[in-house]
């Protein structure tokens, strides 16, 4: 009997720790739910697969750096879309904290909400490294973890982003193909860069100068850091004006609106720039493409937080999903804007056009974002 009894305690240790170690997802074979919506990566994107829980969901917003209008508007879209009806009744509890650039700041929140029974937390690493003890302990409390926009260097959980590296070498090229078109093959190109320590600045850096140094031209980039912010960018940008005399293009990763200022007060000849989808930017592109404003637009959309959201609760729901999630890249281009349709002339400049993703029902408006505070939601 009492052998017996050991042996019994000894097979549901064993089993406890089983299922401990087999908490998390399941890697599972595709393809997953809603495929138009969440697509995967690449064909060797591999699939996820969380038990089943019922709603309604906890769910926490973990947002690092909000100094600049794109997190702000993030925030605020994460917000609206907690109140959608499409998203509503999916909600018990929903909470935003922005925790700054300290990365043990972000991975302590991260672990708070664990602790506290969060079923899903979608963040913005303020690191593509580092997060492996969060990682470990969402999976051991069947918590869905999904960074986007700056995402992780694992395949350990599901992210949501669009292809950083692809933008940074579109910007580049297009910048490229129209100064060929003015017979211009060498001179000074500005690099504005984004956020430091953040995988989308450095795979959007890394498509940039890969290009340029791949077109055989004899171009000398110079960089300068502009924290994806408007102010920041046009101090910069102004800067490198004053130091180094003209450019032949702009190519910035953010900031758009800045780099417009900047130029414009320095009296700087309009050149091909490159840049996001900020509204005063595609206005300013509208306005002055007749006079060499040759501008393209592709937005890294704020939007982005509401897929991510939406994958959280699929992913509770037990539906299979990609490991990786790819978002289609929207561009403009000087010859496609047109007012009311991929820029509005009565919107704020620092408003970032692209929040709409048909394909996954995600229609938020801008007059509900902007009816949003940015503050924390604790």
């Amino acid at each position: 009997m009492k052998l017996g009894t050991i042996i019994s305690t000894a097979v549901v240790g064993l089993m406890l720790s089983t299922s401990l170690s087999l908490a998390g997802p399941e890697i599972v074979s595709g393809p997953g739910v809603d495929p138009t919506c969440f697509a995967p990566w690449d064909a060797d994107t591999k699939y996820m697969q969380w038990p089943a829980k019922a709603g309604p969901y906890k769910i926490a917003v973990v947002n690092g750096f909000v100094g600049n209008g794109w997190r702000i508007q993030m925030i605020k879209t994460a917000k609206a879309f907690a109140e959608d009806p499409a998203m509503k009744d999916k909600i018990s509890e929903f909470k935003v904290v922005s925790t700054g650039t300290d990365a043990p700041a972000q991975l302590g929140a991260i672990e708070d909400f664990i602790n506290q029974g969060y079923d899903a937390i979608v963040t913005i690493a303020v690191s593509p490294d580092g997060f492996d003890r969060v990682i470990r302990l969402a999976d051991k409390n069947n918590v869905v973890l999904v960074p986007f926009d700056n995402v992780l260097d694992t395949d350990k959980v599901m992210q949501v982003n669009e292809d950083q590296l692809k933008m940074g070498r579109m910007w580049a090229q297009f910048t490229l193909d129209e100064l060929k078109a003015k017979g211009v093959t060498s001179g000074k190109i500005l690099e504005v860069r984004g956020l430091p320590g953040n995988s989308v600045d450095r795979d959007r850096s890394i498509g940039i100068n890969e290009t340029f140094k791949a077109d055989g031209g004899n171009w000398e980039l110079v960089s300068v850091v502009g924290n994806w912010d408007d102010g920041t960018t046009q101090k910069v940008v102004a800067d490198a004006i004053a130091v180094h005399g003209q450019f032949e293009a702009v190519v910035g990763q953010g900031g758009s609106n800045g780099v417009i200022q900047a130029l414009k007060d320095a009296g700087h000849p309009w050149v091909p720039v490159a840049g996001e989808s900020e509204n005063g930017y595609r206005k300013a592109i509208a306005t002055y493409s007749a006079e060499g404003l040759k501008g393209i637009s592709i937005g890294q959309s704020p939007g982005l937080v509401a897929i991510a959201m939406k994958a959280a609760v699929s992913a509770l729901e037990g539906n299979v999903m990609p490991q990786l999630i790819s978002v289609p890249l929207p561009v403009a281009t000087y010859k496609d804007l047109e007012d009311g349709k991929n820029y509005w002339s009565d919107l704020p400049d620092n408003f970032f056009t692209v929040n709409e993703f048909p394909p996954c029902g995600v229609n938020i408006s801008g007059p509900s974002i902007m009816a949003q505070s940015e503050a924390d939601v604790k």
